[in-house]
């Protein structure tokens, strides 16, 4: 961490959002909840969707939908989100509380998981196993898993940008996300090389482990950060209102739902390969564990690159979701390339491909939740990344289980594995068009912030509407 400050605000992406009250050392370990979050998701979709598919045998579409379960809480975030702005804790906490019950049942979760798939792929003494047991407790360690990262990630980027000044408050999420990156590559990297030599015995020590240091992560994030409200000040704070209110005053704003409908198109196009990746590189181009395994790596730095890029963009004023067409546009070539290198036969150009897909995704994504900060007020913070968070993470999910489900369905029917890959990444080149062509209206001169160009007293623009007028305008 030390090394990681000394660094300085020239090369660290999103340094600039410390404050004297908030350095950056605080600012670094409370993102270690990211870091976890980070290791989770290199778990699900990097390194057990490989050894499920190719090492243990088990079906695609299996995989898939067992990946996509813990995105089922997905949709509840924007909930989660809205309960930790209102909570009511006698210990006078409202973020601490979420990111504890998170922690544990993300731990609950990883302990149980390597055990399950074992039984899942009935691999060794559990060939004799129902077939029933193998699937629900698949089922119930994913699903725990699920909770508990979406409810982390959602409480604690709400603590985030309440101990945050607004002006920083888009930075710091923006750092939040550099820190999901780098936990993914260094997890990533880790697991790579402890299962370099794979066998079920060394999996489930890495799974459990795994579960061992989120605990050891998030304690540390979590220490002293969050300040205690006094009784007093507890009493003092206004009735709650209820979520369907406050969900009808923020989607009263100016295109939330057009944006909000982006992010998931988006996301589904850049997310549907998830599952695909690491035994398309197995399968097709003959890579062993430990180098597909790393391409989640390529794909997280790839990702890191784009935040970094997008952050320094957008920081001088310009319009974010330009830049998520932007990101859009790249990912299209970026799918191309892992076409292309199937019959090329080049490991290179697949790994070429994939860290452009990460780098597009990166623009894609900064763009999008900058537009989502910038359009929300300011007692909705939890809500509004709830929900950019609850969108996001369902189309994900929906697009992870897809595409398992069509590979599969195409090479049951006699098609080329190489092709049925081929037909996936092909869709969402589709899908990478679609987001083009849907996001043309909020790029406009129009639509652009409000912050970058000059406006009349008497102009009105188009601010989130206050749930109590009908109108925005500028004071």
């Amino acid at each position: 961490m030390n090394a990681w400050i000394g660094l300085g605000t020239r090369f660290l992406p999103f340094a600039d959002a410390a404050t004297p009250d908030l350095p950056l050392s605080r600012l670094l370990r409370l993102a270690l909840f990211q870091v976890s979050v980070g290791m989770a998701l290199v778990l699900l979709v990097g390194t057990l969707n490989r050894v499920m598919i190719v090492e243990l045998d088990v079906p695609a579409s299996l995989v898939g939908i067992m990946i996509s379960l813990p995105l089922l809480f997905a949709p509840f975030r924007a909930l989660i989100g809205f309960r930790s702005d209102t909570h009511r804790s006698a210990l006078g906490w409202r973020r601490t509380p979420y990111i504890y019950r998170g922690t544990m049942a993300q731990f609950g979760g990883l302990a149980i998981m390597p055990f399950a798939v074992l039984v899942l792929a009935r691999a060794g003494a559990a060939a004799h196993a129902p077939v029933w047991v193998g699937l629900a407790a698949a089922a119930l360690a994913f699903l725990l898993v699920g909770a508990g990262l979406h409810t982390i990630q959602t409480a604690g980027l709400a603590l985030a940008t309440d101990l945050a000044r607004t002006e920083t408050q888009p930075k710091v999420v923006g750092l939040m996300y550099v820190m999901l990156a780098l936990g993914m590559i260094v997890s990533a990297l880790i697991f790579g090389a402890l299962l370099s030599d794979f066998t079920p015995g060394r999996l489930v020590q890495v799974i459990q482990g795994a579960a061992v240091v989120t605990v050891i992560l998030n304690g540390t994030a979590l220490w002293k950060q969050e300040p205690r409200r006094s009784a007093a000040e507890l009493d003092a704070l206004p009735a709650a209102v209820g979520f369907r209110e406050a969900w009808m005053a923020f989607a009263k704003g100016g295109s939330v739902l057009r944006r909000l409908a982006i992010v998931g198109v988006g996301t589904m196009a850049f997310s549907m390969e998830d599952v695909l990746l690491e035994p398309y590189g197995g399968q097709i181009l003959h890579l062993p564990v430990a180098d597909t395994t790393k391409l989640t790596a390529t794909f997280a730095i790839g990702g890191l690159a784009g935040f970094a890029l997008a952050s320094r963009v957008l920081g001088r004023g310009f319009d974010p979701f330009r830049m998520a067409t932007i990101g859009a546009a790249v990912g299209i070539p970026a799918f191309l390339c892992v076409i292309a290198a199937s019959p090329a036969a080049s490991a290179p150009l697949f790994a070429l491909g994939t860290l452009f897909i990460g780098f597009g995704g990166g623009l894609f994504s900064h763009g999008t939740l900058t537009a989502t900060m910038n359009q929300s007020p300011d007692h909705q913070r939890g809500l509004a990344l709830g929900a950019w968070g609850a969108v996001q993470a369902s189309a994900a999910g929906i697009a992870v289980a897809l595409g398992g489900v069509i590979r599969d369905g195409l090479v049951q029917s006699g098609v080329r594995p190489n092709a049925a890959y081929d037909s996936v990444y092909g869709l969402e080149i589709l899908l990478l068009a679609g987001t083009l062509v849907f996001a043309v209206p909020l790029v406009r001169p129009g639509h652009r912030r409000p912050t970058a160009r000059r406006m009349e007293p008497t102009q009105q623009i188009d601010f989130p509407m206050n749930p109590n007028t009908k109108t925005g305008t500028h004071d």
